[in-house]
């Protein structure tokens, strides 16, 4: 057995060190660039996470279950049911963590073994050899006595040997290859919508086991069929161990290939005819216009993205999507009341609850650069605060950023959510809220603020969104002013 194999199960991965810990993987990171925490092979050992958060009572549950629930009701505006897995998948779990604790015992036995007959031929060596056999025996047996009556490990690490075994029985961490993203399927969660509540942009079509478009190779690990489905693999796909990602459950960890959406390239373009939910007013001339899709017909889009909204009477206009793309039949829009916008008259005086709008897109560029490693500021000016929230939301879900800070520069209609803003802010540690009244805030004194709040500006990327004239400002004061790089700087058109 390799050194690698016979320790992997003493290693942890980011994604659930991370999550024993509740911190982001942004976090860990950090710790590791700066030598705080060790790695090996993109793996960290238990003891020395421990030592990188000696605070941290992994033992108590409540905090990170506190902190999990505030964030979906926070950036979701729904608490989801956090269900048991199904019956057979828990059954499957625990005969798995069965058999590595019978496993370990009989190892641990065996070690003994070796151990006490070790300690027998020393002594048969002591007694027999002259002095220079017992100079070199003795130590050794002193050295050997004192690791085998050494205490049992901290309270700490047996902590983390529950808390892991429980992680492990109640959720299963998903590998993406060959783009290596973790994620956790949690309670009775197909890997797609785990996968999608995570960020994770999978390629995907019905998500009803129709079309076959969720289709991935499971290359290690179990997974079990949640529902039934229409598509037919063929043989070479069954041989090959293909499932749909809709309609599996991950029963153990798993590895899958499968293929992400790169970017807006990949994305089609899509016509959906959506109901209203809910309209909700947020002003005197603001609303939020809740949509819900169809089961079989879900949007994929990227956060930040907008879409063509038209009602019934034929009016139609753009809008960014303002929810995360982690729930992709709740589409949320804030629609300003606007003279010269039939749609958005339409929907202040006659849309209700129920009612059909469609919906074409996506479209824009206006998306997160998941790839970048450095920490995000976001500058909304008004409205321009829905595509923003987007692309919180979503980065939240990813758990991507190290540290995120909101500028709000009110409109007219003020920080119309400012709750939710706040409530981001009070439960997430990396996570800053900076709201400006209109009156008594312009462009370039925001800028200035957020320049002596951020010295190492250039070690961000920002994103803003607002009017023409905001993002003007913007673009010449960071980039011109303060020589940010332009590539760094993404900006969204709203009114």
């Amino acid at each position: 057995m390799s050194d690698q194999a016979s320790h992997g199960a003493q290693l942890l991965t980011l994604t659930r060190a991370a999550r024993l810990v509740g911190v982001s993987r942004g976090a860990l990171q950090k710790k590791i660039k700066k030598g705080e925490l060790e790695t090996f092979e993109g793996m960290v050992k238990p003891e020395d996470l421990l030592h990188a958060y000696p605070d941290m009572q992994l033992e108590d549950n409540t905090a990170l279950e506190h902190f999990t629930q505030i964030k979906d009701d926070a950036f979701i505006h729904r608490v989801r049911e956090r269900m048991l897995p199904e019956p057979e998948v828990l059954a499957e779990r625990l005969s798995g963590l069965s058999k590595e604790l019978a496993n370990t015992r009989a190892q641990v036995e065996r070690y003994k073994t070796i151990t006490d007959w070790l300690y027998d031929k020393f002594n048969e060596y002591e007694k027999s050899g002259g002095n220079e056999i017992r100079h070199i025996i003795g130590p050794l047996k002193l050295w050997l006595r004192h690791e085998l009556e050494k205490q049992s490990p901290s309270d700490y690490l047996q902590s983390y040997t529950v808390k892991e075994s429980f992680l492990r029985l109640m959720t299963a961490q998903v590998r993406l290859l060959p783009g290596q993203r973790e994620f956790f399927v949690e309670g009775s969660d197909t890997i797609l919508d785990a996968a999608l509540r995570a960020g994770i942009s999978l390629r995907y079509g019905c998500s009803n086991g129709n079309c076959g478009l969720c289709k991935a190779r499971v290359v290690s690990g179990k997974t079990h069929l949640m529902r039934h489905t229409d598509y037919t693999f063929t043989e070479s796909e069954k041989n090959q161990s293909y499932v749909l990602l809709c309609a599996h459950t991950a029963v153990t960890d798993i590895e899958i290939e499968t293929s992400e959406i790169g970017g807006i390239q990949d994305i089609p373009k899509q016509e959906i005819a959506t109901r209203v939910k809910k309209i909700e007013p947020l002003g005197d001339d603001l609303a939020l216009l809740h949509l819900q899709t169809p089961r079989t017909k879900r949007l994929q889009f990227l956060a930040g993205q907008s879409v063509t909204l038209e009602s019934s009477n034929g009016a139609e206009a753009d809008y960014p999507v303002a929810s995360c793309p982690c729930d992709d039949r709740n589409l949320q829009f804030h629609l300003l009341r606007q003279r010269d916008n039939r749609l958005a008259e339409y929907v202040f005086k006659k849309l209700k609850s129920g009612d059909i709008v469609s919906l074409v897109g996506p479209k824009g560029d206006f998306t997160l650069n998941e790839d970048s490693p450095r920490s995000l500021i976001f500058l909304a000016h008004g409205t321009g605060f829905a595509p923003i929230k987007s692309l919180i939301e979503h980065a939240m879900a990813r758990d991507m950023a190290e540290s995120m800070h909101l500028y709000w520069v009110a409109g007219e209609n003020g920080h119309y959510l400012n709750n939710l803003c706040r409530s981001w802010s009070d439960a997430l540690d990396n996570f800053q809220y900076t709201p400006l009244p209109a009156e008594k805030a312009n462009t370039v004194s925001v800028l200035k603020q957020v320049i002596k709040d951020h010295p190492d500006i250039g070690e961000f990327d920002i994103y803003a969104a607002g009017s023409l004239e905001f993002l003007k400002v913007v673009e010449t004061t960071l980039v011109a002013g303060s020589q940010f790089p332009a590539m760094r700087l993404r900006t969204c058109h709203v009114e």
